[in-house]
């Protein structure tokens, strides 16, 4: 059995996100398992760096899977793309070590999550970002983005239900960009919760529209309580951009 990298690209719009369900074929990870199964011949595990949520999207998923074949990675990569769904993409197919694992290796991911700041709809765009037609505080939002990088707890940015396993993540930076009505929020980070940087997204929004301070966001953080910190912001406004190892 050879282990192959793959790197890959997909829009989320009509995908109940990545991971395989038993009740629905639907999914990312599904679509790959049955192409790869098909190639060859046998049944095939695909693991992934993490589980994007239902349509949320990806420029820089990675994935992993033991194949055996004799296929090089150039026939692989070719063999998907000529197969797989048009908003679905192989960029890359690596052979790598036996142990290489696309989700216990990574050492960090990098997603964005586009708004466009406007009362006129962008037509174009509106698969890929989320629409907020008051005008939003770009200095508020960006103090209230300080506070939460660090190493804390994020238990209170989550929607997993409660478990024995670590809820604190560390946030290297919270970048914000503003280009003509369009906001960029990149969020880089050790690894990110259940639903974590849609409910930061929607939590930096609330203080972009004079909801809430951005002072609160140590407050949250202290509390460990979802109920706290903001509403959940929609998938479709979420990429991910790279992961890291």
């Amino acid at each position: 059995m050879r282990n192959f990298k793959m790197i890959l690209q997909y829009e989320g719009t009509r995908y109940q996100g990545w991971q395989r369900q038993e009740s629905s074929e639907n999914t990312i990870q599904g679509k790959l398992e049955a192409l790869l199964s098909k190639m060859c011949g046998k049944k095939v595990e695909v693991q992934g760096s993490g589980r994007t949520d239902a349509g949320v999207h990806a420029a820089g998923q990675v994935a992993n899977a033991h194949l055996e074949t004799e296929k090089t990675a150039g026939e692989i990569l070719k063999y998907m793309n000529t197969y797989l769904p048009e908003d679905i993409a192989v960029i890359s197919v690596e052979e790598v070590e036996e142990r290489f694992h696309s989700r216990l290796n990574a050492k960090g991911k990098v997603y964005c999550y586009r708004v466009i700041n406007s009362d006129l709809p962008h037509v174009f765009e509106r698969k890929y970002t989320y629409r907020v037609e008051e005008k939003l505080d770009i200095e508020a939002m960006k103090c209230a983005a300080d506070l939460l990088c660090g190493t804390h707890d994020f238990a209170a940015f989550t929607s997993a239900k409660k478990s024995k396993k670590s809820t604190v993540r560390t946030i290297e930076e919270i970048r914000i960009e503003e280009k003509a009505d369009e906001i960029f929020f990149y969020f880089s980070g050790n690894g990110f919760l259940f639903h974590m940087v849609r409910i930061l997204m929607g939590t930096l929004l609330e203080v972009g529209m004079g909801k809430r301070k951005a002072a609160e966001m140590t407050e949250i953080m202290s509390s460990g309580k979802r109920d706290r910190a903001g509403a959940l912001a929609p998938a479709r406004g979420l990429t991910l951009l790279e992961v890291r190892y």
